[in-house]
């Protein structure tokens, strides 16, 4: 559906731009500096400051694109590392539980202190 659309809207603009070159054929000059005049059609005139615009915000849209792809490769590479800090500590804690099983069954008995004795309570 959108290539459909764009097809009629690049099409609407160009007819539109036709029909207005037809009836404008009247020749304007335009100074650019001091000395430098160039006199043509206001048609010639409209075209050509539109294709300048067309390719001066296409270069923008280019530009847009680039800043936004380093942005995103950036973020990626953010993600990865995470992703890999991640994996370590997850595997430091595998380690660490091992170590911690296989310490538990090598630990003595805790010897009971008389400090932790309970004293039966009687009701007298």
């Amino acid at each position: 559906m959108r290539p459909q659309i764009n097809f009629l809207i690049v099409f609407v603009f160009c007819l539109a731009l036709i029909l207005f070159s037809l009836e404008n054929t009247a020749p304007a000059t335009i100074k650019i500096v001091e000395g430098v005049q160039v006199q043509a059609p206001i048609s010639v005139e409209l075209i050509l400051a539109m294709g300048v615009g067309a390719v001066l915000a296409w270069i923008f849209s280019v530009w847009s694109r680039l800043q936004d792809m380093i942005v995103s490769r950036k973020g990626v590479k953010a993600v990865r590392q995470r992703d890999m800090r991640i994996d370590q500590l997850e595997q430091d804690l595998e380690s660490y539980k091992m170590q911690l099983q296989d310490s538990q069954g090598k630990l003595p008995p805790a010897a009971i202190q008389e400090s932790d004795k309970v004293e039966p309570m009687c009701d007298a």
